[in-house]
């Protein structure tokens, strides 16, 4: 009696199998962390908490290069005025001259940059869980690549150059607000001007607002406060215009990162996310870009 033997199919090689299991394995996982899933307060209120304090700590550890800092405002501001773009003075001096309008700015840029972005973020948890985890990587991914700017580009705000005549206007009428001034000047960077995450966030507040919000003066509101923003930022003297314009590419490189990884905006994912017993498969609609 012969010997049977037993031959590989033609093409197929040992191992093939478990590779395949492996990266189906891989694909599995990716796909986990990629879906929606319902964010856990506890979490969420430890990962803000801990990012902010990080952000802080790691944009305050920025070494403040004065003298670079002040070399880039003056650059800024002479390429403004050869290009017939430098507004910012005149608007620093109109606004100021009607001092309940100013002192209201002052208080605009001290609170409203976080008081409006926690409201987003928490609307958001409640009422869009499926769209939080996602959005939320825009406001972190924006925020962490201001960081790499402030590193590689100190910028002195308006306010502090040489020899200008722009008005340090929470200085001026007293009020507190930037901590960039008076008496708080000593525990934040007055060289991290650019990129402007003023405008960085209330634009994601903005945008947000307005993609998911129904009711229509909400969403009128919700690109008003961008726009407000930039008048205050600009008035105030804590910013050149050109600073705004890198807080919105920032903002653009945390939409691109959003994209990538949840294969969409994301404002188009499911609102909701569905309840559902351990170990069981989402459904493809909750999986779906």
């Amino acid at each position: 009696m012969s010997d049977s033997t037993v031959t590989q199919p033609e093409g197929r090689e040992e191992g093939a199998v478990p590779q395949a299991v492996t990266g189906e394995s891989e694909q599995r996982f990716l796909g986990r962390l990629r879906t929606p899933r319902r964010p856990r307060l506890w979490f969420e209120i430890l990962l803000i908490a801990v990012s902010y304090w990080t952000y802080s700590l790691i944009r305050n550890a920025v070494p403040e290069q004065r003298g670079k800092a002040l070399r880039n405002a003056d650059w800024i501001w002479q390429t403004e005025h050869r290009l017939g773009i430098a507004v910012e003075e005149s608007v620093n001096h109109a606004v100021n001259s009607v001092t309940w309008l100013i002192v209201g700015m002052n208080y605009y840029y001290a609170t409203l940059h976080f008081v409006v972005t926690l409201t987003v973020l928490v609307w958001l948890y409640r009422s869009h869980p499926g769209r939080y985890a996602a959005t939320r990587l825009v406001l972190f991914a924006t925020t962490g690549v201001a960081l790499v700017g402030y590193y590689l580009y100190p910028l002195a705000p308006p306010r502090l150059m040489d020899g200008s005549r722009f008005v340090d206007t929470v200085m001026v009428h007293q009020t507190w607000g930037s901590m960039a001034s008076g008496d708080l000047k000593h525990m934040s960077n007055q060289y991290a001007a650019m990129p402007s995450m003023h405008i960085g966030w209330s634009l994601w507040c903005g945008l947000t607002v307005f993609a998911l919000a129904r009711v229509p003066w909400v969403r009128v509101l919700g690109l008003l406060y961008p726009a407000a923003t930039l008048v205050v930022i600009v008035a105030t003297a804590n910013h050149f215009w050109l600073d705004a314009v890198g807080g919105m590419l920032c903002l653009a490189f945390g939409y691109t990162l959003a994209g990538l990884w949840y294969g969409s905006l994301p404002y188009a994912l499911p609102r909701l996310v569905p309840s559902q017993p351990p170990g069981r498969r989402s459904p493809s609609w909750a999986q779906a870009s």
